[in-house]
């Protein structure tokens, strides 16, 4: 059964918007970002991406409610939240709500738990979930394919949020693909008090020197790196796009085929296939111009690995950190650790399509 019926198990039926209001309250869940490759600029001023989105357990709760009157209105007790037209619920409400042909006052409480600027898709995974409460609260519908055209005109990361799993993220990542449901997995999540500005990430990632391997430099002739330098950054940005998605294929077409490489014994039990993807050799971009930004990333990332992870990177632009592994008690065992030396950490588990799906509306 497809992420789309199994969120939508209720009955349909007519509605008089301006009757006492309904409050829905939905989970707003995180995700971490396996791999991050940054790509050209594109014609439009965004990046090319490609990226593996994984939802994580961790999440906001968001209550919508609709009853009389006109107009959204947007709650939050955390400052730094805006309650204005820039709120990517307003904005989502304000494009459903015209979509639907709905009527009636839409109020919009959100309950942060996740970080603010933490590269863990907040704010997107909150539109989502506004979006999937006014639906309720309405009793009505959109089409799947309407749903994710306007999740994407409100920003890249909201898509993602419509399927939930594993999602591979491609264009500027709001071009997403449900990928196999993979089992839960161990995590340890770290959130410095810093904020990290998107925006000004890709930046710096534009104001980046190129670097070039060795064979690189020796293929490109002497005259072309004063004549050509954007023929260079986009030749280079290329060619790691396809270095990362050769790493993705062979992942993929191991996990989807049973492959035995993929189900190796380790203690007697089979690996977790989202190790196998890790050890295909995928990393966040972002690290290379975050990380000498604000030095504390760098050592908190380092602080996750000498914890016991198996792999442990970046979110998104950041700030956030995760360390996936290898079983529950290493990664409860990790954070305690963790937050000895200072760190705010918390364990938690990815979280497998199915179960996402199943825990939207639940509590």
């Amino acid at each position: 059964m497809g992420p789309d019926v199994e969120a939508h198990r209720w009955v349909l039926s007519p509605m008089a918007y301006n009757l006492a209001s309904m409050t829905v309250q939905v989970r707003s869940f995180a995700k971490i970002n396996l791999g991050l490759r940054i790509g050209a600029v594109r014609g439009d001023g965004f990046h090319e991406l490609l990226t593996v989105y994984q939802t994580l357990a961790l999440h906001d709760v968001i209550r919508v409610s609709v009853g009389r009157g006109s107009g959204i209105e947007i709650r939050c007790e955390d400052p730094r939240v805006p309650k204005d037209e820039s709120n990517t619920c307003y904005r989502m409400v304000e494009k459903a709500v015209r979509a639907l042909k709905a009527k009636g006052r839409v109020v919009v409480e959100i309950e942060k738990r996740l970080p603010v600027q933490g590269g863990m898709g907040g704010a997107s995974s909150n539109a989502v979930a506004a979006l999937l409460g006014l639906e309720r609260g309405l009793k009505k519908i959109l089409p799947v394919a309407e749903r994710l055209r306007i999740a994407a005109e409100v920003g890249s990361d909201l898509p993602l949020f419509l399927i939930g799993g594993t999602v591979l993220g491609v264009g500027r990542g709001e071009q997403v693909y449900p990928l196999e449901d993979l089992p839960a997995m161990a995590c340890v999540v770290v959130t410095p008090e810093v904020g990290v500005s998107t925006p000004k990430a890709f930046a710096e990632w534009d104001r980046k020197p190129v670097v070039l391997s060795a064979r690189e430099v020796v293929a490109v002739p002497a005259q072309d790196f004063s004549s050509h330098p954007n023929k260079l950054t986009a030749a280079d940005s290329s060619d790691r796009m396809v270095e990362l998605g050769r790493g993705l294929a062979a992942w993929l077409s191991e996990s989807y085929s049973g492959a035995p490489s993929i189900r190796r014994k380790q203690r007697g039990r089979a690996e977790n296939p989202l190790l196998a993807l890790v050890r295909t050799g995928i990393q966040n971009d972002f690290e290379q111009v975050v990380f000498p930004e604000y030095p504390e990333l760098s050592e908190g990332k380092k602080a996750v690995e000498r914890a016991g992870a198996k792999y442990a990177s970046l979110s998104g632009s950041g700030s956030t950190l995760y360390g996936l592994f290898a079983s529950k008690e290493a990664a409860r065992a990790a954070a305690e650790k963790l937050r000895k030396q200072g760190w705010a950490a918390q364990s938690t588990v990815s979280l497998p399509r199915r179960e996402y799906w199943r825990r939207v509306f639940a509590g």
